[in-house]
């Protein structure tokens, strides 16, 4: 990704400006001050102390979040305790986060020294967060103690990433018959830490803190980072505080009977360049947040409104899609006026090429411009040079951009970050699956050179004894040892719990160049270049070929994980060849006995399968990729299963993923879950620090909608084909409005009956013909 600083907000009137410039529309490649050969190295004062963290890319080696409650606008970011608090000490990944730095690591209120009680708190909109709060009981030296439940506590938070800042509201209320008087305190810890830090991946101070000062009833907390940056928060209120000490304010509440009393927050966070004057708060407490509420919810119904519209008969898939789409509009970032969905909140706030790539392919059918605008922005930044500590090869897509200060500084390779196998081929799979359902051509004659470049690296990366897969290994000291989406360093073992030796080809990586080839291969006919077309599916057949050959464990029953070293198999039993399937480069034999050996007990859990069979050596129910079980990885098997005629087994796997989603807050799916059985607990278990929201997440029920419907569009022909419809067990009707094929659309109604599934075709507009089939 590009060293450069995305833009914060495209409506802020102040915003920062950074060291390096963001990347322009056009032409595609940044363009930065210094030279490339510098661009590709790490400043100088940083190159003999560069931090290998990322060998385990496993989300944070912090205490669990699974409780937190988490809003977002754009690049702001708060995560906290479902009480509403960020614990003041301790490892933990709670806090109030903006471009990959956790400014606010610690906020505390008490009541006459004592935290309050939570009763309820919610997030549901995504840009605000509110909690309902209550008193323990208050006993005082000098006065009459305050039963319990007494005061409510009412604290609205909202984002205005416009200003970047958050605003708050607390109203007290006393339900009690006398008027309470006590101390409320408000305690604050800014450490300004890099996400790296959070995540406990790299330990190192580079830059200097100031000490927090007050100064006209307000907090500053100042940080001059190594990146020549200075970050700042800023914290005022209103009513200003009776007493400050040190990072704390006091407030002297006095409420009647039956009255309220209310204190108004903002905290404000500042990103500039060492160079520019220091930056005041010119952002007022408010009072009242309806304006502010009611812009950001315009904000954010307007995007939800371009989206085909679901509906069904299943309260529980109503919620759970209604969840999928708002996280995903929560997710949405912004970069050289490009949105993209962000990975996942907090650990993975950035742009990945994967994640970005995966769930943009998950949305096609509700949402396709969010792809055009995907594939554009990681074009511009496709690998030009050989840089072997960021990993960027000519024609390579990348991997992760960070705007942080270990990133900025040169700490990490991560600015423009290229450690990733798959991103490549998924870029080019994306670009096909885009055309079939927009009939657009024009992104293809304007990405054809970054094609070709991709398709040049795809050839020659990691095959130097010409067996003709897609392989990896790691080139940098600070990079990933796994670069498949299985990327934490433990997660490609052997039977004997081994670790793999790189070279590594992954069996869903070669199932991604086989249906790639074929996708570009479709454009390059249609633009008339049948040559190229030929040659693309002549090279994705005999990968074909090979891959049967070589990935099979007869044994088994299913394909490898991978091949290591000297072309060895990997021969454990994983979610990974699921993914193959959806590709379709199995034979059809061999497809359907995997999802045979896939669905057993050992592998599917009961919420989905599992990313490790339960069977072999090195399963750990919570390790990150060696047996947890993920929705969009069941996602894409589920896809894969019905392509090759399991529809009953994609089904179970529709079911459990929702049934799952039931037992999580707003039914939002996590990133992963435990991979404990669902007959030991009944619930699945949560993963103690998993991502939520995280798109790929959100993404994967509205692709088992798109799967289980049996939607194929062919908008080049003007055609939606319709391919065994199935529907899970937990709804009888579902409804699709507005469904776009190209330039037209339909809206459509699935209802079960007793001979199957009936397809009604309640209207079409445009040219488009609605063809519904076994």
């Amino acid at each position: 990704m590009a060293e450069s600083n995305r833009e914060t907000n495209r409506n802020s009137t102040s915003r920062p400006q950074h060291r390096a410039a963001e990347p322009a529309a056009t032409p595609p490649r940044p363009q930065c001050a210094r030279t490339q050969q510098e661009a590709r190295q790490p400043p100088p004062a940083q190159r003999g102390r560069r931090h290998r963290v990322l060998a385990k890319r496993h989300p944070a080696m912090v205490d669990s979040i699974a409780g937190a409650v988490t809003v977002k606008s754009l690049d702001l970011y708060y995560v906290v305790a479902s009480d509403a608090q960020i614990p003041l000490k301790g490892e933990h990944g709670f806090g109030l986060y903006f471009h990959d730095c956790r400014f606010l690591g610690g906020y505390r209120m008490a009541l006459a020294g004592v935290a309050p009680i939570v009763l309820a708190s919610t997030a549901q909109k995504g840009y605000a967060a509110l909690f309902e709060l209550t008193n323990p009981d208050l006993h005082f030296e000098r006065e009459e103690p305050i039963p319990k439940d007494e005061l409510g506590i009412r604290w609205e938070r909202i984002l205005d990433a416009g200003q970047t800042c958050v605003r708050e509201v607390l109203t007290i209320q006393n339900f009690g018959h006398r008027a309470h008087g006590f101390p409320l305190t408000l305690q604050f810890r800014a450490g300004f830490e890099d996400i790296f830090d959070v995540r406990g991946l790299v330990r190192q101070d580079l830059g200097r803190a100031e000490r927090p000062a007050w100064r006209d009833g307000r907090l500053h907390f100042v940080y001059h980072g190594a990146d020549r940056l200075r970050r700042t928060a800023t914290i005022a209120f209103s009513p200003q505080p009776d007493a400050t000490h040190e990072t704390t304010a006091e407030f002297r509440i006095n409420v009647p009977a039956g009255e309220a009393r209310t204190i108004a927050v903002t905290i404000e966070l500042r990103e500039v360049s060492e160079e520019a004057e220091a930056d005041h708060l010119n952002q007022r407490p408010v009072i009242i947040l309806n304006n502010l509420a009611e812009n950001l919810q315009a904000g954010s119904q307007e995007w939800l409104e371009r989206h085909a519209k679901f509906d069904s008969d299943s309260l529980l898939l109503n919620g759970i899609m209604d969840r999928s789409l708002r996280d995903l509009a929560m997710l949405r970032s912004d970069w050289a006026n490009r949105e993209y969905f962000a990975a996942g909140v907090p650990w993975f706030v950035a742009l990945f090429g994967r994640d970005s790539l995966i769930v943009a392919l998950e949305m096609l059918a509700f949402q396709p411009e969010i792809a055009a605008q995907t594939l554009r922005l990681l074009a511009g930044y496709q690998g030009r040079h050989v840089d072997r500590w960021r990993e960027e090869q000519p024609g390579k897509i990348p991997h992760e951009f960070r705007v942080g200060e270990l990133a900025r500084a040169g700490d990490v390779p991560h600015a423009r970050f290229y450690g990733t196998v798959d991103a490549t081929p998924l870029f080019l799979l994306l670009l096909g699956r885009h055309a079939a359902w927009t009939g657009d051509l024009g992104l293809f004659r304007e990405l054809r050179e970054p094609v070709e470049r991709a398709l040049g690296w795809i050839a020659r990366a990691g095959d130097r004894h010409g067996e003709g897969y897609l392989k990896y290994r790691s080139t940098s000291e600070s990079g990933l040892i796994n670069q498949g989406w299985k990327d934490s360093a433990d997660a490609i073992v052997r039977a004997d719990g081994s670790l793999a030796k790189p070279p590594i080809a992954l069996v869903e990586v070669q199932g991604y160049v086989f249906a790639a080839k074929h996708a570009i291969a479709e454009l390059y006919e249609r633009t008339g270049d049948r040559n190229r077309a030929k040659q693309l599916r002549g090279e994705a057949e005999r990968l074909r070929t090979r891959f049967n050959r070589d990935f099979w464990c007869e044994d088994r029953g299913a394909f490898a994980l991978a091949l290591e070293a000297r072309g060895r198999q990997v021969a454990v039993v994983s979610s990974n060849p699921g993914h193959a399937l959806w590709t379709g480069i199995a034979d059809r034999d061999k497809g359907r006995r995997s999802v045979q050996r896939l669905m057993q007990d050992d592998m599917f859990s009961g919420w989905g399968v599992r990313t490790l069979s339960a069977a072999e050596r090195r399963y750990n129910p919570v390790g990150y990729h060696l047996g947890t079980v993920w929705p969009h990885d069941n996602a894409l098997l589920a896809a894969g299963f019905r392509r090759y005629g399991e529809d009953d087994a994609a089904l179970r796997i529709f079911t459990a993923i929702a049934e799952a989603a039931m037992h999580f807050r707003h039914h939002r799916l996590p990133e992963a879950m435990a991979g404990f059985p669902r007959k030991d607990f009944q619930v699945p278990v949560h993963y103690p620090v998993a991502c939520h929201p995280q798109a790929w997440a959100a993404g994967a029920v509205p692709f088992l909608v798109t799967t289980c419907l049996g939607l194929e569009p062919d908008a080049f022909a003007g055609k939606l084909r319709i391919v065994r419809p199935r529907l899970p067990d937990l709804v009888t009707r579902i409804a699709l409005h507005g469904l776009r094929v190209g330039e037209a659309s339909a809206d459509l109604e699935f209802r079960r009956t007793a001979d199957g599934v009936e397809v009604n075709i309640q209207q079409t507009s445009g040219q488009l013909s609605v063809e519904v089939g076994g």
